[in-house]
């Protein structure tokens, strides 16, 4: 069967390296962002307010966005079996780093050690100031959306008066466009981090086993840590619940939700704790 050349693989590697996408997070209560209920499918400002350019420039986009960031149920997910199957590879000692497009942290929720995730695309629990880069936990400025304000801006950059024209009122800031809030992920037209592309990249490289797990591996340059380390001789494994583009570079595709594969190719066994 597929699934038990699968746990053979699992079983015998020595170097894991693991990439997830949305896909892993769906059982959770997350919704993906381009699989036919998705995000961005069924909410094409979503995309909109997902593409740098537009969010800094459209106030309107933002009252969107901010909205969203409300009313998502990525903070009350908890892990899913599919997380929880993964920490067990780290708990075997097998793990080299676990990849992701991921935002919503539920890896680290799992039980993995936060310096073995390698977070591609940023994290949604934290703001961040556009023009000073004031970094805070989300939930602060949130809890500002609640009270009324539909566009926060940095309160930071308030005080130092780097905010042209802006006024505090009862903690709501009006003013153009510095002092823009975001959440502290990698938008759409936005650099990604050097550091956190090469260690992914290292990662793919290392590893004799590479399981790509709930992403369409159309985002770039994430997805190139399939061709990466295929190129470098290791098995490729991908679960999604539809094809990738990359599935020919693959030694086994597996489709089907997450929550179940993951668990039926990763079995528990006696190893040692993580830390």
């Amino acid at each position: 069967m597929t699934i038990d050349r699968v746990r053979e693989l699992v079983e015998t590697a020595e170097r894991i390296t693991v990439f997830t996408g949305a896909g892993i997070s769906t059982d959770s209560g997350i919704p993906d962002f381009r699989g036919p209920n998705g995000l961005w499918t069924t909410n094409p400002l979503a995309e909109k307010a997902s593409t740098l350019q537009h969010y800094l420039a459209d106030a309107s986009v933002r009252h969107h966005a901010w909205q969203n960031r409300v009313h998502s149920p990525a903070w009350r997910a908890q892990p899913n079996a599919g997380h929880f199957a993964l920490v067990e590879l780290e708990r075997r000692g097998v793990l080299q780093a676990l990849v992701t497009q991921n935002i919503d942290e539920l890896h680290q929720r799992a039980g993995h050690d936060p310096a073995m995730v390698i977070e591609m695309h940023g994290t949604m629990w934290w703001s961040r100031c556009w023009t000073c880069g004031d970094r805070r936990p989300m939930r602060e400025a949130v809890e500002r959306v609640r009270a009324g304000d539909d566009d926060p801006h940095c309160l930071a950059c308030a005080a130092a008066g780097r905010i042209d024209n802006g006024r505090i009122d009862n903690g709501r800031i009006d003013s153009g466009d510095d002092g823009v809030l975001k959440s502290d992920t990698i938008s759409f037209g936005q650099a990604l981090v050097p550091e956190v592309i090469e260690a992914a990249m290292a990662a793919a490289d290392a590893c004799d086993l590479l399981i790509a797990a709930g992403s369409s591996l159309s985002v770039f340059p994430a997805a190139n840590v399939i061709p990466r380390a295929k190129a470098g001789g290791a098995r490729v494994v991908i679960m999604n619940g539809q094809p990738t583009k990359m599935d020919r570079l693959a030694d086994v595709v597996l489709l089907g939700e997450l929550s179940e594969l993951l668990p039926a190719v990763i079995s528990p066994r006696n190893s040692r704790p993580v830390g």
